[in-house]
């Protein structure tokens, strides 16, 4: 039976995060649309939709670090999968040659300002964040 997905909660997309089969590290978080969604349970290897470029691609398609799928699941609200994968290739998920997308750390506790202003705190916390992250 195929699972039913709220893809129009966020506008046709659903996140897909993406977990090592084996030791269940987080590789990488993506998005699907239906089609990516479909594509990705008939090939068994993830297939992302790419908001930047509009069209479907299939993650490790040129380098061969391909992510074959081994369980798919969704949250309670059916909006949200985790695929739990083989990591195909030389074991590169990140464009950046690392195994996992994770490893920018983020400031989880920062001083507060003497004068205990929240905005402060908040301000201190984006601006050590790279811009795209922000939006």
């Amino acid at each position: 039976m195929k699972a039913k997905l709220d893809f129009e909660k966020m506008g046709g997309l659903v996140p897909a995060v993406v977990q090592d089969a084996r030791d269940a590290g987080v590789l990488m978080v993506g998005f699907m649309n239906r089609e990516a969604f479909d594509v990705t349970l008939q090939k068994g290897y993830v297939t992302f939709y790419s908001r930047t470029r509009n069209q479907l691609w299939t993650k490790g398609e040129s380098s061969g670090n391909r992510l074959r799928v081994i369980s798919a699941l969704t949250d309670c609200d059916r909006d949200t999968l985790l695929l739990q994968v083989e990591v195909e290739g030389a074991g590169v998920v990140c464009h950046r040659g690392t195994r996992s997308c994770f490893t920018e750390p983020v400031p989880t506790a920062v001083e507060a300002p003497a004068d205990g202003d929240a905005n402060e705190t908040v301000a201190a916390l984006s601006a050590s964040m790279p811009a795209e992250e922000t939006r």
